[in-house]
């Protein structure tokens, strides 16, 4: 088994050793989790502080630098699980829950073996084993619930080796500054993040999931090639015909909340997962930890490029949650009832997006512009929609004649199967669900970014736009400006155009509205 090379390229960043072709535990590890497999009254882990002391020396046994876990983590076991939580809570915990996730860490070398012989037949043959999904690699990986369960008892406690990662551009995957102190001794923001992840294990524990999540890198490809979309250009942009889509705003709810079929946008950081594991509660960590799934993408896929996004298909949710940053809080047990579809997989489709981080009066640039859009669109292109038929008839959105320089085509092909072969979901009526994307912390411009998605949505061939706008005060007129648009029959390039023309007056200061103040008025005259 150890001679595949999607499991040799993640094989560092196992817990595991390899052995006779096979994937063990070290023996002294083997020993610790039946030891906590047989529950509290054999093991004597009846507290927090007694299972930092095994985290130790299963760490220990994997011979991983304690110097790499974050500042006084193992006191912070103690203090959660002995005085944050109920006695009640954490005899639970003790007797019910860390007994199978020891269970389930024994059996996750079978697992792991499991999963590579099926590997290759999930999609007809095309690769979707777990493996290290690199930037401008367009590719899909398959796995059972039951495995990112086990690969997140892995991160609880704290067994994946932390060497190499970051050079790889790969976020840290243990829960050690989840658990840090002095953060945990007085900030109930990570405690209400614990207590989601711990609700998950409670739950999976009680009834394990059988379904799958699969996780696509999405590239638009940099190389020009007639049988793809490539990277655009801003001509592409401007001289689109493609008719603007529907849009629908929400002032109040959550993309998560929406009933119908929709990609459901991920404000994500360029670092798949941003701060789900540290001590911030943004948007993107809030869908992590009520999504608990969606943390395993963060052992395999590192930084997205800007022609890159990340699709996710198939997470469950767990739990409710209130508020938001500061005032989040965990709110008990959700049931999601989200069909399944032909791969066991919930209709729940995450994309994951990463706007400019602070991008002040940048982001009225040209190349800012271009940057989100073709961002957006990355994201949001349906693949299917560009594929070349059985017959080798070619067609192209209703854009632009011009297109990409074009450059050596090395990966191109690829690009093309890319195209083919993942297009397993041939439903033409789902949209895109999303809201204030690269705004808030990130200081993007509400108007703008409201303006760039729908260009991006309408481009991609998608039938709507669902809008959720969080009350923001910027957007209080949004619904005017749209029904304008649609009376005039704007294109995506129209609007480009004006978008285009108006950071040019925001930039020479030559005006001082919002964008949608000053389309409103520029359609008017």
């Amino acid at each position: 088994m150890e001679k595949r090379a999607d499991l040799r390229s993640l094989l560092q960043y196992l817990p595991l050793v390899a052995q006779s072709s096979s994937l063990v535990w070290p023996p002294s590890v083997i020993q610790e989790l039946q030891i906590m497999s047989r529950g509290p009254n054999e093991s004597m882990v009846t507290s927090g502080e007694v299972l930092a002391l095994h985290i130790t020396n299963m760490r220990t046994s994997l011979s991983l630098n304690a110097s790499n876990l974050a500042h006084n983590q193992l006191q912070g076991y103690a203090i959660y699980f002995d005085k944050k939580i109920s006695r009640e809570e954490s005899t639970n915990f003790f007797g019910e829950v860390l007994p199978v996730l020891s269970g389930l860490l024994l059996r996750l070398p079978s697992m792991l073996e499991t999963h590579y012989q099926k590997a290759d037949s999930v999609l007809d043959g095309i690769t979707s084993g777990l493996r290290l999904l690199g930037p401008q690699e367009a590719g899909i990986v398959f796995l059972s619930q039951e495995l990112i369960a086990a690969l997140l008892a892995c991160s609880f406690f704290c067994l994946f080796p932390e060497v190499n990662r970051r050079s790889k551009h790969l976020q840290k995957i243990n829960f050690d500054k989840l658990f840090s102190f002095p953060s945990m001794s007085h900030c109930t923001k990570e405690e209400n993040k614990i207590r989601c992840l711990i609700h998950y294990y409670e739950r999976i524990c009680r009834c394990m999931p059988t379904g799958f999540v699969s996780f696509e890198r999405k590239v638009l490809s940099l190389e020009y090639n007639p049988h793809c979309v490539s990277y655009p250009k801003a001509d592409y942009w401007a001289k689109s015909r493609t008719p603007l889509c529907s849009v629908e705003i929400h002032t109040s709810g959550a993309i998560e909340d929406q009933r119908g079929e929709a990609l459901e946008v991920d404000f994500a950081d360029e670092y798949f997962g941003g701060l789900t594991l540290s001590y911030d509660t943004l948007q993107e960590e809030i869908r992590f930890v009520i999504n608990p799934e969606l943390i395993a993408g963060m052992f395999f896929l590192p930084r997205m490029d800007a022609n890159e996004a990340i699709e996710i298909v198939g997470v469950e949710r767990f739990s409710r949650y209130t508020g938001y940053g500061p005032s989040f809080q965990y709110a008990g047990d959700y049931t999601d009832k989200k069909e399944l579809d032909t791969f066991r997989r919930r209709k729940t489709r995450v994309i994951a997006i990463d706007a400019m981080p602070n991008p002040g009066s940048t982001q009225y640039k040209p190349d800012a512009l271009l940057r989100e859009a073709n961002k957006a669109f990355s994201g949001y292109l349906h693949q299917c929609k560009y594929q070349i038929d059985s017959d080798s008839n070619y067609t192209r959105p209703e854009a632009s004649s011009s297109r990409p320089n074009p450059l050596p085509s090395a990966t191109a092909s690829k690009v093309v199967e890319s195209s083919q072969r993942w297009c397993i979901d041939h439903e033409e009526k789902i949209g895109v669900a999303t809201g204030n994307w690269g705004c808030g912390v990130f200081g993007g411009d509400p108007e703008l970014k409201i303006m760039l998605q729908w260009l991006a949505i309408s481009q991609s061939g998608r039938p709507f736009m669902s809008y959720y706008t969080f009350g923001l005060q910027a957007l209080q007129n949004v619904n005017q400006v749209i029904e304008k648009v649609g009376l005039q029959e704007l294109s995506v390039g129209d609007l480009w155009r004006k978008l285009v023309e108006y950071s040019a007056e925001r930039l020479s200061r030559r005006t001082r509205l919002g964008f949608i103040s000053w389309l409103i008025a520029s359609l008017s005259t």
